[in-house]
């Protein structure tokens, strides 16, 4: 089975985010085992300087990185990374798979996104769209995508 890591920066806040996030993890034990690990953003003020948001990128990198587990394939989460139709998702964590890549992580950066170093360090940079959302449906929305791709590949009726 494979394994999917979903490191975020930040718990999620609302109750309503937590359960539908609870709803997607239990309907993805049936198709992989996922991990989620939350880590606490660097806290900056309200009006951060560009050299405060940078270092802090660079505290959280190194967070990061310590929970990235051996040989995985990693997906950074980014404005600027690609978009694909729910299909070719699917496609790509079954080509993965195929491939011998037991091991996906995805990464959920702060409200000021991901250091360079992480996304260097990825490979792949993904995006979920060019809109903006709050910064916390970004795992909601990520779990329901993943829930989807395996939908799809099994064959299940969830993709319409």
């Amino acid at each position: 089975m494979i394994g999917i890591t979903v490191i975020a920066l930040g718990k999620l806040k609302e109750k309503y985010m937590r359960e539908f996030s609870e709803e997607y993890q239990k309907r993805l034990s049936a198709y992989c085992k996922l991990n989620i690990i939350e880590l606490a953003p660097k806290q900056l003020g309200d009006n951060p300087s560009q050299a405060e948001i940078s270092q802090a990128l660079g505290t959280e990198a190194q967070l990061i990185k310590a929970k990235i587990p051996p040989n995985s394939y990693i997906f950074s989460m980014c404005i600027e990374g690609k978009q694909m139709p729910s299909e070719a998702f699917s496609q790509k964590i079954s080509n993965l798979a195929l491939d011998g890549k037991s091991s996906l992580v995805f990464i959920i950066g702060s409200s000021f996104g991901l250091s360079d170093e992480i996304k260097k360090l990825s490979d792949e940079k993904f995006s979920m769209s060019e809109m903006t959302f709050p910064h916390q449906m970004a795992r909601v929305m990520l779990l329901e995508q993943l829930y989807r791709a395996f939908q799809i590949s099994s064959g299940g009726k969830y993709h319409k």
